[in-house]
């Protein structure tokens, strides 16, 4: 038993969905069968279900790297192999709209937990294969989506809050997070495929506090960003499933 998701490896399951808040596990229900509540301790909530026959678990990681890592080692421990973060950003590029989707192929690690683990200098990259896996599943339901480097911070609230989202977006960053960096760094440290993908809540040049009130307002196209995102994860998860069975003789 793991001491902070509180599962272990009987739950047998060797893809997991990374929602942050524990709240969004009820969303990703209806797009399950045969769905059990498993535990819910601290910020970790989690499911187990099925999709098209693979078996899933979703598990929340609370706000930021730390507790974001805490899972991914965690899930790690108990045989999880592929991990999709299924989170919100603001948008930090004119044109990406409420409710698009970023398929980051690698974050800024300007968190405090991938610099715990490794210098700085290592990057923080999604799996290959994960990703395109996602962005297959993206194009296949016609999903609005933007692919690029994202921006993983530590806080809302720092003082040059506002003055580090404009350096970053004029070296063409696409948006902004607080797990990313931490997924892919412990990920690809510990042998597992990552991938995120972020549902957009806060238009460029809007405030991120008043973005997210909106999201959890239920504005209807943030919710259907959610949806898609939920959707993209568990096809790209289907597709890898596929792959690995393609190439086992």
């Amino acid at each position: 038993m793991q001491p902070h998701i509180r599962i272990d490896e009987s739950v047998g399951a060797p893809y997991a969905l990374l929602p942050g808040d524990p709240a969004r596990i009820d969303r990703i229900v209806p797009f399950l069968s045969d769905v059990r509540e498993l535990a819910f301790n601290r910020e970790y909530r989690s499911i187990s279900g099925t999709y098209q026959g693979i078996r899933v678990l979703a598990v929340s990681t609370g706000i930021g790297g730390c507790s974001a890592g805490i899972a991914v080692e965690e899930l790690a421990r108990i045989g999880v192999k592929s991990m999709i973060r299924i989170g919100s950003c603001g948008a930090m590029q004119p044109g990406i709209r409420v409710g698009d989707l970023i398929l980051a192929t690698g974050a800024v690690r300007d968190d405090g937990a991938s610099q715990a683990y490794v210098d700085l200098r290592y990057p923080a990259v999604a799996d290959t294969a994960l990703l395109n896996a996602c962005l297959s599943a993206a194009q296949k339901n016609h999903f609005p989506f933007h692919v690029g480097i994202i921006h993983s911070h530590e806080s809302f609230y720092i003082d040059d809050n506002e003055d580090q989202k404009q350096f970053w977006a004029r070296k063409g960053v696409l948006c902004a997070d607080m797990e990313t960096a931490a997924l892919f760094t412990i990920g690809r440290l510990r042998g597992i495929k990552t991938a995120s993908i972020l549902n957009n809540v806060v238009l460029c040049g809007k405030d991120t506090a008043d973005g997210i009130g909106s999201y959890v307002d239920g504005k209807q196209a943030a919710a259907q960003g959610e949806k898609n995102e939920i959707l993209t994860a568990l096809d790209a998860f289907v597709q890898t499933e596929k792959n690995k069975e393609a190439f086992s003789f």
